[in-house]
């Protein structure tokens, strides 16, 4: 059963994320929270296979559940779901560790497309989220050449393109997670990158996304 987190103040709003989810993942089990704080409470009482976070909460940012979640349960798929569709609060959020930012105004339709194709490992983002992050990209490029990575940083993006987690990366390459964790820590820093949204792109630039890998 697919365990989803629900950080929204708005009590509408969280009901209509409620008949999302349901629609994507049935036969969830859903916990909501309705601030910053029991956000954080629930992230530190269980775990969560994915959790949708509100940027703006009446106590605080949605960024701070979103860095708690991303420090307590790594393995959480975190996606912002906002009405801020702008360059400081996509990148922020990013940053902070986001693996997907869906923007509110979309159609109930689309919401639940995009949190479904997430099992094939594409990154939930809406499309004007999605040209943001490609422009962001075209004007800054890689803090490094890509000719940097290795071939092992470069078989671990392809996979963490494909949206397989560090256990699944391990047991797919035969080696530690721990390892993996590193190459992954490399990886970020050669890229100049801080999330998985932002590696699944760099995965598909390059052509890595849809490569088995090889020992």
């Amino acid at each position: 059963m697919t365990k989803i987190l629900i950080v929204e103040d708005l009590s509408e709003t969280r009901r209509w994320l409620t008949e999302i989810v349901c629609a994507a993942f049935p036969d969830c089990d859903i916990h909501d929270a309705p601030s910053m704080r029991a956000g954080i409470a629930q992230a530190a009482a269980r775990d969560y296979d994915v959790a949708l976070i509100d940027l703006g909460l009446p106590d605080g940012s949605g960024l701070d559940v979103l860095r708690n979640l991303r420090l307590l349960r790594p393995e959480t798929v975190c996606v912002v779901t906002t009405v801020m569709g702008d360059d400081a609060s996509i990148v922020g959020a990013l940053s902070a560790g986001a693996q997907g930012y869906l923007l509110k105004e979309q159609p109930q339709d689309l919401l639940i497309r995009q949190l479904k194709q997430m099992a094939e490992g594409i990154p939930a983002l809406s499309p004007s989220v999605a040209r943001r992050i490609m422009e962001h990209f075209r004007r800054t490029g890689p803090a490094a050449p890509d000719d940097d990575l290795t071939a092992r940083e470069r078989e671990v993006l392809g996979l963490i393109g494909r949206g397989l987690r560090n256990g699944e990366v391990a047991g797919t390459l035969e080696i530690s997670e721990n390892t993996v964790a590193g190459y992954i820590k490399g990886i970020y820093r050669k890229l100049g990158i801080s999330s998985r949204a932002e590696a699944s792109w760099h995965a598909a630039r390059l052509g890595l996304s849809e490569k088995s890998p090889g020992r």
